[in-house]
């Protein structure tokens, strides 16, 4: 039996995955019935979001005591936009936190490889929320 058919036989919703070009698996989502484009990061463990993009998904941002820390910066200040809804194909969860910091530096170097930039990063809050499982050669992304 492949491994489609049996995550659809436990309920799994199959959400298709794209390779960015610095080779990041990219998905897109809605979160409070707006879409964007998110880079998908087991390593994260927060779902974020850009400072630039809380306009655009329409959030209420709040200041935050957490310290963000990601690949080459650390001690970032955050905000956080608490009980947001998140939709990826038709798989939804609500009352979803999520971390707002400054995204530039991540964006800047899709930009340097001439890819798309991002809104956010889907971590690994959602990921375990989901019970995600991650096919690589299919490029598909399961949650439950």
């Amino acid at each position: 039996m492949s491994l489609k058919k049996l995550l659809k036989e436990k309920g799994y919703h199959r959400i298709k995955l794209s390779y960015t070009k610095t080779n990041h698996l990219e998905v897109v989502a809605k979160i409070n019935d707006i879409e964007g484009n998110f880079i998908l990061d087991t390593g994260a463990s927060s779902t974020c979001v850009g400072l630039e993009a809380i306009e655009h998904f329409e959030l209420l941002a709040e200041d935050s005591d957490v310290k963000a820390a990601g690949a080459g910066a650390t001690d970032m200040l955050t905000q956080i936009a608490q009980k947001n809804r998140i939709e990826i194909k038709g798989w939804k969860k609500k009352k979803v936190d999520l971390v707002l910091f400054d995204l530039r530096h991540v964006n800047e170097a899709l930009v340097n490889h001439k890819a798309e930039k991002v809104h956010g990063i889907i971590g690994a809050d959602i990921l375990k929320k989901g019970k995600a499982v991650i096919d690589y050669k299919n490029k598909a992304l399961y949650l439950k």
